[in-house]
């Protein structure tokens, strides 16, 4: 099974900026299988696996988990799909280097990236917006100082994202700040223009 052939759109964007609900809109629209890095890890830690203890620590001091372990483990998930067109990739990549592992640079796979959807969301709303999922969700990775701490990790490690699909001509920009409709309606004729 190669993943050559797949159509994969990367969602970028702030943690907390709509994401994950746009991926859950958009796979049902265009037949994508949505994979959330965070999900794979989170699945990892509940099953008690190796990598899922090696993620656990990392990830509970805020730290992001090494690329070459986070893209075996897309890999190996997007292999076992064999019925979708392609994915929606949320979480990944989070930097410069993992998006030129994904395009086969230093690493032995390619996960090649179709297009990127970049929904823009001030911090401030941000911040808000994880704080209330943190108490909805009773998720524990969603500390006020974990959440400042994944704040400044975006800011420097996967903004620069943005200009790096921008120069391939793979950039799509929304407005995340507007209602979860109209964002979506947004994205969808971004990518049916596309």
């Amino acid at each position: 099974m190669t993943t050559s052939n797949y159509f994969n759109i990367v969602l970028l964007g702030a943690p907390g900026s709509g994401k994950g609900t746009q991926a859950n809109l958009l796979k049902q629209k265009y037949n994508l299988q949505h994979v959330s890095t965070g999900d794979l890890y989170r699945n990892e830690i509940a099953s008690g696996s190796p990598i899922g203890l090696k993620a656990k620590q990392l990830i509970e001091q805020g730290l992001l988990c090494p690329d070459e372990m986070t893209l075996d483990l897309l890999y190996q998930f997007c292999i076992s799909c064999e019925k979708t067109k392609g994915f929606l990739l949320d979480g990944v990549p989070r930097t410069i280097e993992q998006a030129k592992m994904m395009e086969g640079i230093e690493y032995p796979h390619t996960i090649p990236v179709s297009m990127a959807v970049y929904i823009e969301v001030d911090e401030k709303i941000i911040v808000e917006r994880l704080s209330k999922r943190a108490i909805e969700l009773k998720r524990t990775d969603d500390t006020p100082e974990v959440i400042r701490q994944r704040i400044m990790n975006y800011e420097a490690q996967t903004k620069p994202l943005i200009a790096h699909y921008q120069n391939q001509n793979k950039l799509l920009q929304v407005n995340g700040i507007q209602s979860v409709e109209k964002v979506f309606l947004d994205i969808c004729n971004l990518v049916d223009e596309f």
